[in-house]
């Protein structure tokens, strides 16, 4: 295991991406953690998806806060250089966690400059400015999606990621390689993490199992891709929290490039068929009151290709975070969706 380098106690943090759906969990698991932390969230509070979700997680982030200099959000994109660039000035953070991102595969399609200026401007300016704010550690959200059309599983961080098949994954790819040349030019420790299909309470509704719940509970059929030949490394939000919290507080030592830079993989390694993953999901959804018990799913699932952009197999190799920090993701799926079902029956008042 690696030596903690980087005390998170009394530090100030900045979280892009705070009302998003690991931001805002990760600033409510420091602010537990380390109540005498100063963290300033920046999020432009888009409509990309339901902005009433935003706000939920921003009022839960009220509710674990003590004092009113524990938590600040600024309201703004990371593409705003001018707003980046007063952040760092006035805020002068110490750590930096950049969250902030257009997600979504398939919506890369449909909206690419959404990507381009959010992915790769957004990040430019994110790096920009701990240039010339230096800071203790950079840790940043990269994607599994960078992984492709690669072959061999499960993924390993020691393998090419060349082959993006998505917009999404090359922007993604593009911010370990900035942050890379970066490091290696300017001396700012940055560590990207590669994301496994996250879920959990409150989570982003593009997702299929949020997408999924929302057509069972309107009576719509479902679509299950390449006929429901996928499989997916799904790990639980709090798995993900926990890796980030214990990445933030060990920056890189220097590699063979001369660069303080470092990629993790943080997901479930454990790949499930989405066939078994949409039949966990209904039994949990019924037995949590969210779907009636005779609610006939049969007649709302329909087979259909692959889209665009998708790959077939998701699955983490998490050898490194487990050598490095003796950590790794473990929530079961069953659990997981449990929870998710919980919430959405209390937060929609079934």
């Amino acid at each position: 295991m690696l030596d903690k380098n980087v005390s998170l106690e009394g530090r100030r943090i900045l979280v892009t991406g705070a009302a998003g759906f690991i931001g805002a969990n990760l600033v409510m698991e420091l602010i537990k953690r380390y109540p005498d932390c100063r963290i300033l969230g920046v999020d432009n509070v888009n409509d990309y998806y339901d902005v009433g979700i935003k706000k939920y997680r921003l009022d839960k982030i009220a509710e674990v806060v003590n004092e009113d200099e524990q938590f600040e959000l600024v309201r703004g994109s990371i593409a705003d250089r001018i707003l980046i660039d007063n952040v760092f000035n006035e805020f002068k953070p110490e750590v930096v966690v950049n969250l902030a991102a257009q997600a979504g595969v398939r919506y890369s399609i449909e909206n690419p400059d959404a990507y381009m200026e959010s992915n790769v401007m957004g990040f430019y300016n994110i790096l920009e400015a701990c240039r010339h704010n230096p800071v203790q550690h950079l840790v940043y959200a990269s994607s599994s999606s960078v992984y492709g059309a690669n072959k061999k599983i499960p993924y390993s961080v020691d393998d090419k990621v060349d082959n993006p098949v998505s917009l999404y994954a090359a922007t993604k790819k593009s911010n370990e390689l900035l942050a890379h040349a970066y490091s290696k030019l300017y001396g700012i420790p940055a560590t990207g993490l590669r994301f496994f299909t996250v879920y959990g309470p409150a989570g982003r509704p593009d997702m299929a199992y949020f997408g999924f719940t929302n057509k069972l509970r309107n009576g719509e059929t479902i679509k299950i891709f390449n006929f429901g030949n996928c499989k997916r490394d799904f790990t639980f939000v709090d798995d993900i929290v926990e890796g980030v919290v214990n990445v933030m507080q060990v920056a890189p030592a220097e590699n063979e490039n001369g660069a303080r830079y470092k990629v993790y993989n943080i997901g479930n390694n454990d790949p499930v068929n989405l066939l078994d993953f949409v039949d966990i999901l209904q039994q949990e959804l019924v037995s949590n009151g969210v779907l009636p018990e005779d609610y006939d799913f049969e007649r709302h699932k329909e087979l259909v290709p692959m889209q665009p952009g998708d790959v077939e197999v998701t699955y983490a190799d998490t050898k490194a975070l487990e050598e490095d920090f003796g950590f790794k993701p473990s929530t079961p799926l069953r659990e997981g969706l449990r929870s998710f079902a919980k919430w959405y029956k209390e937060y929609y008042r079934i």
